[in-house]
């Protein structure tokens, strides 16, 4: 994200005096806008729909969760531009003062920590599914005559590829490659909703695949199927979670906003609302088309659901596969530098100086030990469903609850017109209580649904 951002915005805004800062037009914020937010969280879409309840309700919820969406986007826009701060924590810190800046950046490091592990889990599935082509190709069998070895398992294949691929990578210093691969997110997800538009109206039949009931009924039958109503606040709630893990780009926005041209609130507020209804489009397309063709028979992670020969499906899995390889040693050096500063900081109030090689030696335990820990959970909560929950739960963090803060501060010292305070302080307050409510009910729900699944 953020780091993300920074590259992003010197590869496409280089002004004509190298010593000056970088400034971005419209058309680059809004690209900026799309990387950061476009990623693995569309392979979750088509489940979500299906959690719930249909097309209709999960549509509805996205649609309400837009309005909080672009909310924190045009507050965070103007708290940077209060504060005079370009980072989110930064910004935070500035804004709401010290207590809420530290809770801000742990919640931020333990974010970071979960988006790897769903990383991780999504890297899983497509070994998984490009094993059983390997397969397929070299012996011309199914995929159930395929023998189990234990050098065949996909937690064995994910092991090999965090020690050969993900660790060389992630040590450094300086994350180098993602200056060439960062677009491959946007890439991959923009491929995958090509795809599962393209595929359903290929395939010779939907219905067979959900319900037997439903193969013999009419087209407006088969529709009505999908637009049922839903059936409890739960299962609408549970959208919730993915729509946070998928439009979240709020820790990004603030890189973007202070790197800008134009800094007025009103062209921010449109650059807010076009990346998001952008993104709205990628993955309401998705999700309904995912949902559409495989109905409840679709797995939280969308890919899953295709056959492994599926040509057009493999360039999808080593697109996402490829990126996200390459976006998780990004992932784990914002989180690293976190905890890495704070050893830093105790050192030197202790010794009064950091020497290079306790720095090397912090560096790569916390590299080591942050890819074993997220390796392990991989491995043994599988489902990339309730990993997407419990980020969810933190991300209403980064959307809802600290701009709500941000939001209410900036009343208290700022001078805005006094007919308007009172409405954006209620704003501020009922954006913190809604933030509230979904990292409560994501979290609870995720954690519950672990421990039975364990």
């Amino acid at each position: 994200m953020e780091e993300l951002a920074r590259e992003s915005i010197s590869l496409l805004a280089r002004s004509a005096s190298h010593a000056d800062p970088p400034r971005l037009g419209s058309f680059g914020a809004v690209f900026i806008m799309l990387k950061s937010a476009l990623g693995a969280g569309l392979l979750n879409f088509p489940w979500a729909f299906e959690k719930a309840g249909g097309v209709t309700t999960a549509i509805s919820v996205e649609l309400v969760s837009l309005v909080f969406l672009i909310s924190g986007l045009v507050i965070l826009g103007y708290a940077s531009s209060v504060s005079r701060q370009k980072t989110y924590q930064d910004v935070v810190r500035e804004v709401c003062g010290r207590g809420v800046g530290q809770l801000c950046e742990v919640c931020f490091c333990f974010n970071l920590f979960m988006i790897s592990v769903a990383f991780l889990v999504v890297i899983q599935d497509q070994l998984e599914k490009l094993c059983i082509s390997l397969y397929e190709a070299a012996t011309g069998s199914s995929e159930g005559d395929m023998p189990y070895y234990w050098y065949t398992d996909q937690r064995f294949a994910l092991f090999v590829t965090c020690l050969i691929i993900i660790l060389p990578l992630s040590i450094p210093k300086e994350i180098g490659i993602q200056k060439y691969t960062s677009v491959l997110g946007t890439l991959a997800a923009t491929y995958l909703c090509v795809a599962v538009i393209v595929k359903y109206y290929l395939m010779d039949s939907h219905t067979a695949i959900i319900t037997p009931e439903h193969s013999q009924g009419s087209v407006a039958h088969f529709l009505s199927f999908f637009l049922s109503h839903v059936s409890s606040w739960a299962s609408m709630f549970s959208v919730v979670p993915t729509i946070c893990f998928g439009f979240q780009c709020h820790e990004a926005c603030i890189a973007i906003y202070s790197s800008m041209e134009n800094q007025k609130m009103f062209h921010w507020v449109v650059i807010s609302v076009l990346s998001m209804f952008f993104c709205l489009l990628i993955y309401t397309l998705t999700g309904v088309y995912g949902f559409m063709t495989f109905g409840r028979a679709v797995a939280s992670d969308i890919l899953m659901s295709y056959p492994g020969n599926d040509v057009v499906m493999i360039i999808s899995r080593l697109l996402f596969g490829i990126s996200i390889i390459t976006i998780y040693p990004i992932i784990l050096l914002l989180g690293r530098s976190v905890i890495l500063n704070l050893m830093l900081r105790v050192q030197r109030r202790r010794q009064g100086i950091v020497t290079h090689s306790f720095e090397s030696r912090c560096r790569v335990v916390l590299t080591v030990l942050w890819i074993a820990f997220t390796l392990l959970i991989a491995m043994f909560v599988p489902d990339m469903g309730d990993v997407i929950s419990v980020i969810g739960g933190i991300s209403a963090f980064f959307i809802f609850i600290f701009p709500g803060l941000c939001l209410v501060f900036t009343m208290q010292t700022e001078n805005v017109p006094a007919r308007i305070k009172p409405i954006l302080t209620v704003w501020g307050i009922i954006t913190i209580v809604v933030g509230a409510f979904i990292f409560g009910q994501s979290t609870t729900i995720a954690v519950m649904e672990i421990f039975d699944k364990i």
